[in-house]
């Protein structure tokens, strides 16, 4: 079975809309730590992290976000994504200890290159661009699955999945056996289907913080449209 991930910026309404999702078929949840430089994101994640923001979730916020979250749907794997500025902020052990106690299975740190701090267990991101070596490194540092990186560019939903994925799978495959999740320009259930058939799951951000915005069962039902989209390439 392939695994759908969905990320969701930290607020509010955040539990709630990762209880809806896990309803509509979500396997693990990505909750976004909100940072003012994010570099790695598109405007609708940053104009969700800015929200976020001006809400006051700060970290501490965040973390009572995720305890909160956990409460909700206790069995779900559940992901901070944030950046090393925050954690050097905070604290990296006590960072890492407060989200685990919190409910956090693992953690990414979008802008924190593989090998840096390999104490720090995290999931690893690589792209199209990484070379062989660092691809390497990556996957022995991984923590639980490697995140592939559809695309050159920013997070955001795009008219077609990225063909530079397949080859970016190929690479990957061949130093790791830890599954490798896509994400990067994923939106729609079409765009769900074709990076199921290469990689052993999706993520999907933009799109689903834009959907979030529209409410819990809104949500709920447009993850349902991924899920069947994925679990569609399993039935094939």
């Amino acid at each position: 079975m392939k695994t759908l991930v969905v990320y969701l910026m930290s607020g509010s309404r955040t539990p709630e809309l990762a209880a809806a999702a896990v309803e509509g078929g979500a396997d693990i949840v990505e909750l976004g730590f909100p940072f003012s430089d994010p570099l790695a994101d598109g405007p609708v994640i940053r104009r969700a992290a800015e929200r976020a923001l001006r809400e006051g979730m700060r970290t501490r916020a965040c973390l009572e976000c995720l305890e909160r979250t956990h409460e909700l749907v206790p069995d779900v794997p559940l992901v901070p994504m944030t950046y090393a500025a925050l954690l050097e902020a905070y604290g990296w052990e006590r960072f890492a200890t407060d989200a685990r106690h919190a409910g956090a299975s693992s953690l990414i740190v979008a802008d924190l290159p593989a090998g840096e701090r390999p104490e720090l267990r995290r999931i690893q991101l690589v792209a199209p661009t990484s070379t062989a070596a660092r691809l390497r490194i990556a996957a022995d540092e991984t923590d639980g699955w490697l995140y592939l990186v559809t695309v050159t560019g920013t997070t955001g939903a795009r008219a077609d999945l990225s063909p530079a994925l397949a080859g970016l799978v190929t690479r990957a495959r061949a130093v790791t056996d830890a599954p490798l999740y896509a994400g990067f320009g994923i939106s729609t259930p079409d765009h769900a289907r074709a990076a199921a058939e290469l990689a052993d799951g999706i993520v999907v951000g933009s799109r689903a913080v834009e959907v979030a915005e529209d409410g819990p069962e809104a949500l709920r039902d447009y993850v349902r449209t991924l899920r069947e989209g994925v679990d569609s390439v399993v039935a094939n």
